[in-house]
């Protein structure tokens, strides 16, 4: 995977959820500290300042990376059913002994394993943490026509998709296309039963979902969510609740068109590395943050 680089988590309990992903998925923190005022304003949330936040990796050291931050939870946050990004997606050996390995964790399984009719290669399973993020754990198959998937190299690996969810899922990959270079991938539809779950639908009902790519390289799932889905919840001036920011290399940096939240600059650590960062703002508020490659 060439362009993904981070995902980042709100959390209640940053100990807790920092032993949650160490423990059960084998997560390593790589540095700790707190989030500063300059990043936090570059995600305009700098009522987020100084919350206590670490960068963890995966035990096959591949550089992408799980940012986890503290903050107080949002009362009324329903996952799954408000828009932005709402889901990370970890490529795993096993899915199956995934599961095993999962069940008597605080993670809830919300999707046990199951193939997905058309999409042979994928064999996944979703389950939501204690603060609501919702993870996929997908054992890779095959590569398909289009593009490539990663193969796990430890039992659980690496984040390799970033899900979003969308009001008009067609807008949200134009200006993907439009601002960054991302390409369409594939539109299906398909039976989401998760979704289905959150928003208490019928199971066999169709959902339309497409891929974001660059080249051979597939990042992102974008899920047009039903008419019920919401704008999600947050506190004034802080990160909203789940996944809140998803970070991204750029090839070119500098033919970026889009308007940041705050000038990029350079930025040292995890996810960074030396490079300039910065961070727009995307259909339905999504934050995305490029990092330069």
């Amino acid at each position: 995977m060439k362009l993904l680089r981070a995902a980042t988590l709100t959390v209640a309990d940053l100990d807790a959820a920092e032993a949650l992903y160490r423990d059960y998925l084998d997560y390593s923190t790589v540095s700790r500290g707190t989030l500063g005022a300059d990043l936090a304003a570059s995600f305009a949330a700098p009522k987020s300042a100084d919350a206590r936040s670490l960068v963890m990796a995966p035990a096959s050291g591949a550089e992408i990376y799980l940012r986890l931050v503290e903050q107080p939870p949002v009362p009324g946050y329903k996952p799954l059913t408000t828009y932005g990004w709402n889901s990370i997606e970890i490529c795993v050996q096993d899915v199956l002994a995934a599961h095993e390995r999962i069940k008597p964790s605080p993670f809830e399984v919300i999707g046990p394993p199951r193939e997905i009719e058309g999409l042979p290669a994928i064999y996944p399973m979703q389950m939501k943490g204690p603060d609501g993020e919702i993870v996929y754990l997908t054992q890779i198959r095959d590569d398909l026509p289009a593009y490539d998937l990663p193969r796990a190299t430890a039992p659980i690996d690496r984040l390799f998709i970033l899900v979003i969810g969308c009001s008009d899922m067609h807008a949200s990959l134009k200006w993907f296309d439009d601002t960054l270079g991302f390409e369409t991938g594939r539109v299906m539809e398909i039976e989401y039963h998760m979704l289905a779950d959150a928003f208490g639908t019928p199971r066999n009902e169709l959902h339309t979902i497409s891929t974001g790519i660059h080249g051979r390289d597939v990042f992102l799932e974008l899920d047009q969510y039903p008419p019920a889905a919401t704008v999600r919840p947050q506190h004034e001036g802080m990160l909203v609740p789940g996944c809140c920011v998803g970070s991204f290399l750029h090839p070119d940096f500098d033919s970026i068109q889009g308007e940041w939240v705050t000038a990029p600059k350079v930025r040292d650590g995890a996810p960074y590395n030396g490079k300039r960062s910065g961070t727009l703002r995307g259909p339905d508020g999504l934050l995305v943050e490029m990092i330069e490659l």
